[in-house]
């Protein structure tokens, strides 16, 4: 059967929004030092959840636009990849205290470069050079921002660049997703908000350390969502309008099985940045586990749009999770094995193929799912995961529970 995710991407991902719409391909590291990469991916990322926040633009999420990372590529190709009208390309060398930073904005369509700048500041003055360029692009765009938006802008994460340099080596440990690295990630985060205790970004990226932890069950101790939540309200009374955070909140909320609080935090997510994907993607599995799949299909939709090239194994398995629910278990099928594909170690995959296969009597084949469950996480029983899953219909979650138990024997 055709799955649903690659018709979808086939038929919308070209097409132009009625917005300015915009895609920012990492800076190059131009240090001569890989190992500084980090570096320049971060103001990548920090540049793409400024402009992500105005909402006058269409912009394409980070997993997209890092495809391209170290390739040799035309804007035009790009722009007809993404489906955008514009792309932000630059670059970034850092030496001792000093850093230059080069960015130019270029119509994919035309090749023109609309606005490009050079920055030689201070390392000091990084957070101002990040404060700038959203606002050049803004007016070369003609976008209005909202007084909301207005007020956003021009904000300072941190006055201790040590602690904004540990919390960007952070970033990156957590995108590797490895047991390891996200152990990495938190002693990082740790040491940042060490040295300031006031850096509201760390404390929330040490607060997903532990939820990626218990999301893949890399421990069975219930206080890590307790963790998780003290940090997340130590990171709100600092500043309360990072999308990060209330993303952050959605996700411990659901786990603690508080569904309507969850959804709460989700929405606030998407209002206070209306182009991220995750936050799309997180409001639509809170929906599927909360009992309502069907909206949740058109929510993968528009994370799909923002994040066309996307390869993470979460979303098709998302996807799948969502038609299982609404009793298209063939096509749910087709998308648990395309999350596989795409990441042999995706642990629900595997989890939920199995439940899938063994109701549909295919008791074998669903065994061997579960085999490599036991492998990835030992301690991800059938008996375990009853008192995790936050199932707001308790009838289906016995179910699933006794079909899982039945295939592991």
């Amino acid at each position: 059967m055709r799955s649903p995710m690659r018709a979808f991407m086939r038929q919308k991902a070209l097409t132009l929004p009625d917005k300015p719409s915009l895609a920012v391909l990492p800076f190059v590291n131009m240090s001569g030092n890989p190992e500084e990469d980090y570096f320049s991916d971060g103001i990548t990322e920090d540049l793409i959840t400024d402009i992500s926040k105005v909402s006058g633009l269409f912009v394409i999420a980070r997993n997209s636009a890092f495809t391209y990372k170290g390739k040799s590529v035309k804007v035009q190709q790009v722009g007809r990849e993404l489906g955008v009208r514009y792309i932000l390309e630059g670059s970034v060398r850092k030496a001792g205290g000093q850093v230059r930073i080069t960015a130019q904005l270029i119509d994919a369509q035309t090749g023109f470069h609309m606005w490009a700048e050079r920055y030689d500041r201070k390392l000091a003055e990084i957070f101002a050079v990040q404060d700038e360029v959203p606002k050049k692009i803004v007016a070369a765009l003609k976008v209005k921002l909202t007084r909301g938006e207005q007020a956003r802008f021009g904000h300072k994460p941190t006055e201790n660049l040590e602690a904004y340099d540990l919390f960007l080596r952070g970033v990156r440990n957590m995108h590797r997703s490895t047991q390891e690295s996200v152990a990495r990630a938190r002693e990082l985060f740790t040491k940042a908000f060490t040295l300031d205790p006031n850096y509201a970004e760390a404390y929330v990226g040490l607060g997903w350390t532990y939820i990626l932890s218990w999301t893949f069950q890399w421990t069975q101790d219930p206080r890590t969502l307790d963790r998780a939540l003290e940090l997340a309200k130590k990171a709100r009374a600092i500043d309360d309008s990072a999308p990060k955070l209330h993303k952050l909140l959605s996700k411990i909320y659901l786990w603690k099985k508080q569904h309507e609080s969850a959804i709460a935090e989700a929405r606030r997510t998407i209002r206070l940045n209306p182009n991220d994907a995750d936050g799309y993607e997180v409001l639509g599995e809170i929906l599927v586990w909360s009992g309502q799949p069907e909206k949740a299909i058109d929510l993968v939709e528009k994370a799909m749009r923002l994040n066309p090239t996307n390869t993470r194994a979460g979303v098709p398995w998302l996807l799948g999770h969502a038609l299982m629910l609404s009793g298209k278990k063939e096509e749910a099928i087709a998308q648990f094995k395309t999350s596989i594909a795409l990441n042999p170690n995706f642990l629900p995959a595997h989890a939920y193929l199995a439940f899938a296969l063994a109701e549909a009597g295919k008791l074998e084949e669903a065994r061997s799912h579960m085999a490599e469950v036991s492998r990835i996480s030992p301690g991800a029983t059938a008996d375990n995961l009853r008192g995790r899953l936050p199932y707001k219909d308790a009838d289906f979650l016995e179910r699933f529970i006794a079909t899982l138990k039945k295939v592991e024997g």
